[in-house]
């Protein structure tokens, strides 16, 4: 079965580490080690990030994405790392609904957004090697359709397809 702790530690790379940011036109305004102000409001790291007490916020990184990701798309129940990987780092990227619905639709069960036990099952009969690549495309593809709808997101692009890209390495 998978691994949370090497898909966490690439997934806490791409979002930058554990930097604060607050990029204009990021939507999720203020972040902290990939984790947005806006959707996630009551995170109890804000509290010590609020008192530029980064290192009491840095083990609650850990159970927020674990809990809020990894456990959601039941990366402990697929067999392939770099399966559960790809789609753990698309969750974060995107969200659960968006990263399971894609799942969904590659391994040929009815997107629904939300990875049960038939999606498991498929994910666990269908070889990275066909996989990973498959949904690299397709996370492409919603990329680009984020862009074409909201021109202002464009400057996150090329970020978002090098971060794809370096999920095939």
């Amino acid at each position: 079965m998978a691994d949370f702790a090497p898909a966490f530690e690439k997934m806490i790379h791409d979002e930058g580490g554990y930097q604060l940011t607050d990029i204009p036109g990021d939507r999720g305004g203020q972040t902290y080690a990939g984790i947005a102000r806006k959707p996630n409001p009551d995170w109890a790291g804000w509290q010590h990030i609020d008192r530029k007490d980064f290192g009491s916020a840095t083990p609650l990184v850990r159970e927020f994405y674990k809990t809020n990701f990894w456990d959601r798309v039941r990366g402990d129940e697929i067999k392939d790392q770099a399966v559960a990987e790809t789609i753990f780092n698309f969750a974060v990227n995107t969200g659960v609904g968006v990263a399971s619905k894609l799942a969904q639709v590659i391994v040929g069960v009815a997107p629904d957004g939300a990875i049960g036990a038939k999606t498991v099952e498929r994910l666990n009969v269908c070889t990275a090697e066909k996989f990973v690549p498959t949904y690299a495309l397709a996370k492409i593809q919603r990329y680009a359709a984020i862009c074409n709808k909201d021109r202002s997101q464009s400057k996150f692009l090329l970020g978002w397809i090098n971060r794809t890209l370096q999920g095939l390495k």
